[in-house]
């Protein structure tokens, strides 16, 4: 199996994406990990892993919650995405692959137009890929398997940038970072730094209040 550590922009792809999409394409290339995380993948550790962050023509992204007890980010709002198999021959098909299995999306109508660098989630041990895709061809999507997803939704880009749907999300064991209440779903953890990095890289951000603070329940 091939892995990359580096975000790319694939330019012939970019031709085919939505010019709203454009400056954060145009950006991927520069991305470090150090840049969306302080959990920077450690040479040789971690399981590799990939999700995919795709968007509509909503303006919107793909989304799904995690059944409860599925995993150790159980109940969490997450992009589609899973651990790599041996029959990935890379990160976007392992992206693909798992999000099909998840959503019943119809990869075929998925243009990927670029990735950003490997991110390391240390409560699984994860080092994961974000694979960046246009969804050129909508298909119906829904939860496949309620063990382990229990919901499927597209959320707006203009409800994500949203201030008053922007929080400083505090878990009990002291960590803070960006979340988002959308969609009655709390985002927060590796997909709201993801998302939250995505926002300023495209150049979406709106000023919001970082000392609103909503407290993570478990």
């Amino acid at each position: 199996m091939s892995w990359r550590t580096q975000g790319f922009a694939d330019r012939d792809a970019i031709a085919q994406i939505p010019s709203w999409l454009n400056p954060l394409a145009q950006a991927l290339p520069g991305v470090q990990s150090s840049d969306v995380t302080r959990f920077v993948p450690i040479d040789g550790s971690g399981r590799h892993a990939a999700v995919l962050v795709l968007f509509g023509d909503g303006p919107d992204v793909l989304l799904i919650e995690r059944a409860r007890g599925a995993d150790a980010h159980s109940g969490q709002p997450a992009f589609p995405g899973g651990v790599a198999e041996p029959v990935d021959v890379d990160a976007t098909s392992t992206a693909l692959r798992e999000a099909n299995e998840e959503t019943g999306l119809h990869t075929a109508g998925v243009t990927v137009f670029g990735a950003l660098p490997d991110l390391w989630v240390p409560v699984s041990d994860f080092v994961v890929s974000p694979i960046l895709a246009w969804w050129h061809e909508p298909s119906p999507v829904a939860v496949q398997d309620s063990a382990e997803v229990s919901q499927v939704q597209r959320v707006a880009i203009s409800s994500l940038v949203d201030p008053a749907h922007r929080y400083t999300a505090v878990h009990p064991s002291g960590y803070r970072g960006p979340g988002f209440m959308v969609n009655d779903m709390l985002v927060w953890g590796f997909t709201a730094g993801v998302l939250d990095g995505i926002i300023d890289y495209a150049g979406w951000g709106r000023e919001w209040d970082v000392h609103r603070e909503v407290a993570i329940e478990l």
